[in-house]
């Protein structure tokens, strides 16, 4: 299903890391669609975070080569569209500098930032590897962090030299971050702190005109479809194929946009049409007891608050 263009994102430009295949190639080409000028960022890694380049580099000269970031580009220009590839690893700090000064040298200017790149190294905790913690907390929460911090000193010396700017951070969080999954336990602690690393940015960069939001989608890509094989396969011909990547990027767009204006620090899930707001953790039932509670009181007290208490939602894959 396609959507007549709008124009929502005429004159901004957007950098998207992971943008190569999968939600970062639709949210690239959906932003483009939409009269963006594009900064496509990939690796060209395999699904663990295997193989691809190594360069750290980027600016305006990191277009070359061939790779998924390379061929996205190709499409945006295919279509009549703006775009560069960027090739650095953003969980550098050289990486997601030069991502920054790419869009600068490039196109003058950054809007958007669509954080979205990440792999899989999935093994139940007594099996997984210290090796693989690292690798997987690095590239989604280390790499969530570095563009953006890079991205806010720019747009703090925009706002600081009179030239506030409106712009816009997309983070990407999962359904493991907002509930957990069995055997992800590397995966489901990098997508919770990306949360609060949305918070937190949301709080401290609004004052520069910089909003922070966070996404949770479900969608059919290379990290899903393993996992999902039987209920993300895709539909007959005609029909709505509701595990399509693309279904997410609208949301990304508008969120992307200037129209998303006050709309800062919320999280939301996205997946075929439907969009929700996540609500997050908040105060539930509560037991005062005006002095120190001894362990059995307090036991007492927390059995009392459980059976008042919502049940909680279930971790994914558990029995």
């Amino acid at each position: 299903m396609t959507t007549r263009s709008t124009g929502l994102c005429a004159g901004r430009v957007v950098a998207v890391t992971g943008a190569g295949r999968g939600l970062g190639r639709a949210h690239a080409l959906a932003f483009a669609a939409e009269g963006a000028k594009v900064v496509v960022n990939d690796l060209g890694v395999g699904l663990t975070g295997d193989g691809g380049g190594n360069g750290s580099g980027g600016g305006v000269g990191g277009q070359g080569g061939a790779g998924p970031a390379r061929e996205v580009v190709d499409e945006i220009v295919a279509a009549g569209g703006e775009a560069v590839a960027h090739r650095g690893d953003i969980a550098t700090t050289d990486g997601a500098s030069s991502l920054v000064a790419t869009a600068l040298e490039a196109f003058g200017r950054l809007d958007t930032l669509v954080n979205n790149a990440g792999f899989l190294r999935d093994r139940m905790l007594v099996n997984l590897d210290e090796d693989d913690w690292d690798a997987v907390l690095r590239v989604h929460l280390k790499g969530h962090f570095l563009p953006l911090k890079h991205a806010a000193a720019h747009w703090r010396s925009e706002a600081r030299a009179g030239r506030t700017p409106v712009a816009r951070v997309i983070n990407t969080s999962s359904g493991a971050g907002l509930l957990g999954s069995v055997g992800q336990g590397n995966y489901a602690a990098a997508k919770a702190g990306i949360l609060g690393l949305t918070l937190v940015a949301a709080e401290e960069l609004r004052r520069y005109g910089v909003q922070v939001n966070a996404l949770a989608p479900a969608a059919r890509t290379r990290m899903t479809e393993q996992t999902f094989a039987e209920t993300m396969a895709a539909p007959g011909p005609g029909a709505f194929d509701a595990m399509a990547p693309e279904n997410v990027s609208p949301l990304v767009v508008w969120l992307g946009s200037a129209a998303s204006d006050g709309v800062t620090g919320r999280v939301f899930e996205a997946e075929a049409g439907r969009i929700t707001v996540m609500e997050g953790w908040r105060p539930g039932p509560t037991a005062d007891r005006g002095a120190r509670w001894s362990p059995a009181a307090a036991g007492t007290a927390v059995r009392r608050l459980l059976a008042a208490a919502e049940p909680a939602r279930p971790v994914y894959g558990a029995r």
